[in-house]
């Protein structure tokens, strides 16, 4: 079972992107990076408007995912918040989630597990020069091979989590988030008007001249 998109002009399907590249490149501090990152897509977004495209997921959808920063907890800091996680492309689970999504969650080091939970995701899609993005909350935690809740990355009052260590997110509630107003995509439907694709401002054909 994958991800169910509602479209009045497309059929459901998988929530896919051809192309969406965030560089991190320009953010050093890794305290900052989940704000940086917020700031990033918070570029894109103005006010929320119902266009008739939601991402959805139903209730214990299972996800995977995988931190973007390696995690590390210890007796030194056994609590971590705003940590990054993102889908693993084509990953298991029961369901699929964009590849290009960020989710922002907690972690925090109980006995010899680690448990890690999610509260916001943003997801975004594009089709050609347009995109389509969906902001909003989650609720989801993480669950071990075992079934148990928290994960068994812990060895000694030591726990550390890799971004090439793929783990199930299970969702505690559904999802549904409406497609967001995106500026830059009335911007591109302008500029292709303006360029003569679009019927509000077409450019005539070159017609022959009858005198030659």
């Amino acid at each position: 079972m994958i991800t169910t998109r509602t479209r009045k002009s497309r059929s459901p399907d998988v929530a896919k992107i051809s192309s969406y590249k965030i560089s991190v490149a320009k953010i050093s501090s890794p305290k900052s990076r989940p704000h940086a990152y917020l700031a990033l897509f918070a570029t894109l977004l103005v006010s929320p408007l119902a266009l008739g495209e939601t991402l959805e997921l139903p209730a214990d959808a299972e996800i995977e995912v995988q931190v973007i920063d390696r995690l590390v907890l210890d007796e030194a800091e056994s609590r971590r918040d705003d940590i990054l996680l993102k889908p693993v492309a084509n990953g298991g689970g029961s369901h699929q989630l964009p590849d290009y999504c960020v989710m922002i969650g907690d972690a925090q080091r109980n006995d010899e597990r680690l448990r890690l939970t999610a509260s916001s995701i943003t997801c975004i899609e594009t089709e050609g020069s347009d995109s389509d993005i969906f902001s909003g909350e989650i609720s989801a935690a993480a669950f071990g091979a075992d079934g148990n809740f928290g994960l068994a990355a812990c060895d000694s009052g030591r726990c550390e989590l890799g971004p090439e260590q793929g783990f199930t997110l299970r969702l505690a509630e559904a999802l549904a988030i409406e497609e967001q107003h995106n500026p830059s995509a009335q911007i591109n439907e302008q500029r292709r008007q303006a360029d003569g694709e679009g019927v509000a401002n077409p450019i005539p054909a070159e017609q022959p001249d009858p005198e030659q």
